[in-house]
């Protein structure tokens, strides 16, 4: 009769284990004794590493689908009805760089979470090449069965790849028109990216003739004054902060190229524009940066936005 290979001794041999003895006959071990021998030469299956990245997750209310990184924090939303609709309100202000500059020839998300702005952004701006770049795949494969995120295409693609390697690639420094950074991860305490010289890649990374960038912060966390403090380093003081909306977020922009004076009355102007074409807020952002420059210039400068 053919003996049967205990699993021990066959897991060994799968894995390049040590090869087995056979037992003698004579050997008056008892069974469990000779069982152990048997086990000396398995494998040993390791401690399970910790994931790399946080578990994708989702719930809906209202209509609305939300994003989670395995917490109850919200990393992007979208309603049901308008997938192509941006949903959050800071979301919508992350676009506030309309006000300042025309559809650039390229559009640049750090961060994709649930495609929001990402989505608007090759949906309605059809002069520009969209980006996003994302390191973790399952946020990429979320966004696109969740989220309803279109395949890449001659407009449009999707980088898995870390933001601070793409800052830092030259070939992108001088391209971005609008770069909106969104980097956070499971614990939302403040974005993972946020030293100077991150801020100082980002800079690098616009266009010379005008080129802005808008970051969501935490305004109710100390991450923010540390966040302003370096952005401000990174972009020589020409940043500002709209007033916190929903959930404590806070939207900086930040701008590149040459100083801007602009009368608040052209920029309501473009807001106006921007409404009817796009059907984002924009008069709100207009008044938001009216209240941000009034905690900071004197009495008798606020006709003017001058950064």
């Amino acid at each position: 009769m053919t003996k049967l290979i205990k699993r021990a001794s066959a897991e060994a041999r799968a894995f390049g284990g040590k090869k087995h003895e056979k037992h003698d006959r004579n050997d008056k071990r008892s069974k469990r004794e000779r069982a152990d021998d048997d086990l000396d030469d398995a494998p040993r299956i390791e401690t399970p590493r910790k994931p790399r990245f946080a578990p994708v997750t989702f719930s809906e209310e209202g209509g609305v689908r939300f994003l989670h990184f395995g917490t109850e924090w919200v990393q992007g939303a979208m309603r049901l009805k308008k997938p192509n609709h941006i949903e959050l309100e800071y979301a919508q202000q992350m676009m506030a760089w309309l006000l300042f500059i025309e559809t650039p020839k390229r559009i640049v998300q750090l961060g994709l979470g649930a495609a929001a702005l990402t989505k608007f952004c090759h949906k309605f701006l059809k002069r520009a090449k969209v980006e996003a770049v994302e390191l973790n795949p399952a946020v990429v494969i979320a966004a696109r069965t969740m989220f309803e995120l279109p395949s890449d295409d001659a407009r449009l693609i999707v980088n898995e790849q870390d933001a601070w390697e793409f800052v830092n690639d030259r070939a992108n420094h001088g391209t971005i028109g609008a770069l909106q950074i969104d980097v956070y991860d499971a614990t939302a305490r403040g974005p993972v990216l946020d030293s100077v010289s991150f801020y100082r890649a980002c800079r690098a990374c616009l266009t010379q003739d005008a080129g802005v960038v808008t970051i969501n912060l935490f305004g109710d966390h100390p991450s923010f004054v540390r966040n302003m403090k370096r952005l401000n380093e990174a972009f020589d003081g020409r940043v500002i902060a709209l007033p916190e909306v929903h959930d404590g977020n806070r939207v900086a922009i930040a701008f590149a190229g040459p100083d801007l004076d602009v009368p608040y009355a052209a920029l309501e102007k473009r807001a106006k524009l921007v409404e009817k074409e796009l059907n984002l807020p924009a008069r709100e952002w207009v008044r938001a940066l009216a209240k941000s420059a009034a905690e900071h210039v004197s009495e008798g400068t606020q006709e003017r936005f001058a950064i």
